[in-house]
């Protein structure tokens, strides 16, 4: 009897050709990143590039660890924001503070973590793993967020996407006067209009100078509660416009979770009616079982309502360092797509807010006619 082959083996057959001298990114991600987590970095860059950059897809950036200080803000974060490959962000305060230090010139170093802290803490070296820096770059880099904190237009409340999009026109002025020649992540999304966000803001060197110009008089407030709102303001429409919400999460932890509860928020809080982000794309090295937010899977997610179920096998989890997927899915996508117009939602942020607003009203009105009627 002749057997029926399984639809399961409809995958390109495992290739063992050898790798040619000087192929392309694209080339070896598709032809030989064939299984494991190279597998699923190539599903991932397929992902992006594929269906991700589409029109009308909407995409967000979340970024955990310490990626700048490693220089992946410049190499990779400004060419996705420039090429129109990124809208949205959400970022630990760390990144966008260590990113600032190459902006008013100041320079980390390639080293080793095998080293002795105590030889560094006497000779005034800050260690990240095996990025070396001088004392002094944290010092003058505080210098310039309290200075630069302490102008007219930061005394008042504001969301961080207000007070990122402030500190990275000054950013690009310092970037300008010391000719910089490599843009800083917050002074390219000043230019782009991609609103940043800082899930815990007080959780950072930027948060820590704010807290400093506050005890010296001033009148900075950040307004994490906009930020709720303003985020999920984002994804709403999106989805109202008739296009699709993608997340692209670089580690996990706090950013991770604030990109993806704007859908519990439109759904859970809120009360409109909404199904969920469409695409969803993680680089992390958290196990699942753990029961931990950064190694949650995007199957976990849908009951959540954070991932629409309908969308879940447009899904990747890859299991690897950030520092090494993010170059490549950058390079693989930029060799891939030619770049998309700028969304600009930094401009927008208040028509969206209002928007959402008004949906909310309609549910509370729906749900006041319901009580009313069934006294």
């Amino acid at each position: 009897m002749k057997r029926i082959k399984s639809t399961l083996l409809a995958g390109k057959p495992i290739s063992t050709s050898p790798i040619p001298p000087n192929t392309d990114i694209r080339t070896l991600v598709d032809r030989y990143f064939q299984a494991y987590n190279a597998g699923r970095l190539r599903e991932a860059c397929q992902l992006f590039t594929g269906r991700m950059l589409e029109p009308r897809v909407t995409v967000a950036l979340s970024l955990t660890g310490a990626l700048t200080p490693a220089g992946l803000g410049g190499s990779c974060v400004v060419p996705l924001i420039e090429a129109g490959f990124v809208d949205w962000i959400v970022s630990t305060g760390a990144n966008l503070y260590h990113d600032t230090h190459f902006a008013i010139g100041r320079r980390l170093h390639r080293g080793t973590p095998f080293v002795d802290d105590r030889v560094l803490r006497r000779e005034g070296v800050i260690r990240i793993y095996d990025i070396l820096f001088d004392y002094d770059v944290l010092l003058e880099t505080d210098r310039f967020f309290r200075t630069v904190i302490r102008q007219e237009e930061f005394q008042k409340e504001m969301g961080t996407a207000e007070l990122h999009y402030r500190l990275g026109k000054y950013i690009a002025e310092r970037e300008r006067v010391l000719r910089v020649k490599d843009t800083s992540l917050l002074a390219a999304a000043y230019r782009a209009g991609v609103p940043v966000y800082t899930s815990s803001p007080g959780d950072s060197s930027i948060g820590m100078n704010v807290a400093e110009v506050a005890l010296s008089g001033h009148s900075t407030r950040i307004d994490v509660l906009l930020d709720v709102n303003e985020t999920a303001a984002i994804v709403l429409d999106a989805k109202r416009k008739g296009g699709k919400s993608g997340v692209v999460i670089m580690g996990g932890g706090s950013p991770k979770n604030f990109l993806l509860q704007t859908e519990p928020q439109i759904q859970e809080v809120l009360g409109i009616d909404e199904k969920g982000h469409d695409y969803f794309l993680q680089v992390t090295d958290a196990r699942p079982d753990t029961g931990g937010l950064s190694g949650a899977t995007p199957a976990e997610a849908v009951s959540w309502g954070k991932v629409d179920p309908d969308r879940l096998p447009d899904a990747v989890v890859a299991y690897l360092d950030s520092t090494i997927a993010l170059p490549i899915i950058t390079s693989y996508a930029l060799g891939g797509r030619k770049p998309r117009p700028l969304k600009r939602l930094y401009d927008r942020r208040a028509a969206m807010l209002a928007a959402l607003k008004s949906e909310y009203q309609t549910v509370l009105k729906q749900k006041s006619r319901k009580r009313h009627s069934s006294t």
